[in-house]
């Protein structure tokens, strides 16, 4: 029930060595902003299909900074896309645009069911959580323990938190655009959340994206687009995986149960 009121609430809260001098200016040009309080590794990792992300390095850990957006396993196994449908299976490794737009990818990534996450891999929440599955060699998706680690790490820091609670750190880890108001005032309370004063969000450069999700029910199967990040982790009970998630109108991080076969961003993490 507490997940489908969120849920809700988020709708209406509506490489070459030797580079040439072009090269160099084209990556230049194509480098992503990002605050000065932000320790960023550019063009850290190379996923198989050549896409190139920046990484950011929180604490003791390095994490993507972008959403991953491959098409592909490690091992060159292909992921299948999916536009929509009705299928509820729980070991399906599919992928989707984010809101059914193939041109929102470069921006927000695919979104993926945890099968395609885990790649066959078994359930873990180990720290470090040993689960390549769907990353690059070199890194691999983290578990429940990993995002604690994170957020933890983040509350800890007085630059990263909003106002007088702990607990306020959204702002700091979403990106300083992309995120829509909602119509709804009476959901701004403390000042701390994503959409009030964006330009103040992503002090730590991880720049989480409102790509949204995807998921089958009573509700809309695309949802949350400009208002919503969800993000897979590697650790499962029974049916479920464990997820984190912001929306717009908030101003903390939440950790939530989610079915297998609904389809979330994922940020993959250094080994």
């Amino acid at each position: 029930m507490r997940k489908t009121m969120l849920l809700i609430l988020a709708s209406v809260c509506v490489a070459t060595l030797s580079l040439t001098a072009c090269d160099r200016e084209n990556e230049k040009e194509n480098e992503r902003e990002y605050p000065v309080t932000a320790d960023v590794i550019h063009n850290a990792v190379k996923d198989i299909d050549g896409n190139k992300y920046d990484a950011v390095r929180i604490g003791d850990q390095v994490w993507m900074a972008e959403n991953l957006k491959t098409t592909r396993f490690a091992d060159g196994t292909e992921i299948e896309l999916k536009v929509g449908g009705t299928t509820t299976a729980i070991d399906q490794p599919y992928r989707y645009y984010p809101n059914g737009k193939e041109e929102r990818v470069k921006d927000f990534g695919y979104l993926y069911t945890w099968p395609a996450v885990m790649h066959g891999a078994g359930g873990s929440n180990a720290n470090p959580s040993g689960v390549q599955g769907i990353c690059p060699k070199g890194w691999h998706v983290p578990s429940d323990a990993e995002w604690t680690q994170l957020t933890d790490y983040v509350s800890s820091q007085s630059q990263f938190v909003c106002g007088d609670s702990s607990y306020s750190i959204a702002k700091a880890l979403a990106s300083q655009t992309g995120w829509r108001s909602n119509p709804l005032d009476s959901y701004i309370e403390t000042g701390c959340e994503i959409v009030t004063d964006p330009s103040s969000n992503n002090a730590t450069g991880f720049s989480a994206v409102p790509a949204g999700a995807y998921r089958l029910g009573q509700y809309l199967e695309f949802y949350g687009m400009w208002t919503s990040a969800y993000f897979w982790s590697s650790t499962e009970r029974d049916n479920s995986a464990f997820s984190r998630s912001l929306i717009n109108c908030y101003d903390w991080v939440f950790e939530d149960e989610d079915p297998k076969y609904r389809a979330f961003s994922v940020r993959c993490l250094r080994d």
